[in-house]
């Protein structure tokens, strides 16, 4: 289960492409703008989660993403994609996500139990964008 889990992931991230190139320079600061919601402002979640920041998501991605990830000081750091378990055992495929900006530094996959959006258990894939990202998220 673990394996093909991973492999999914990686596939996920590879087959990102860079879908926003219009707006994209207005969405490397918050807010994004049309049609992102702030994730917080739609769900019983904190507007600032450590490890993935402050979120935001066009509702019509859903459940997958990508979820906009900034830090702080408004600063895009991350895209974040949630990938129900279930669905990807099952077959379904995220093709074509896109991403925050083209540049990606690392790229981190774990399991969720399930939250308030995505109650369902699923996978977090982080594709964090500089190499400080990750540090400004975490708190």
């Amino acid at each position: 289960m673990f394996k093909p889990m991973i492999l999914s992931a990686t596939l996920l991230a590879t087959s990102a492409t860079f879908a926003f190139a219009e707006g994209h320079a207005a969405m490397l600061q918050s807010p994004p703008g049309e049609p992102f919601v702030q994730v917080s402002d739609v769900l019983p979640l904190p507007a600032f989660i450590p490890g993935l920041g402050t979120l935001f998501v066009s509702p019509d991605t859903l459940p997958a993403g990508p979820f906009l990830a900034y830090d702080h000081d408004g600063m895009l750091s991350a895209t974040v994609y949630m990938t129900p378990l279930d669905e990807l055992k099952n077959g379904v495929s995220y093709d074509d996500l896109a991403v925050g900006t083209h540049e990606v530094i690392a790229v981190d996959v774990y399991y969720n139990a399930g939250h308030p959006g995505v109650d369902v258990p699923h996978a977090h894939i982080v594709l964090y964008h500089d190499a400080e990202a990750k540090a400004r998220l975490a708190k």
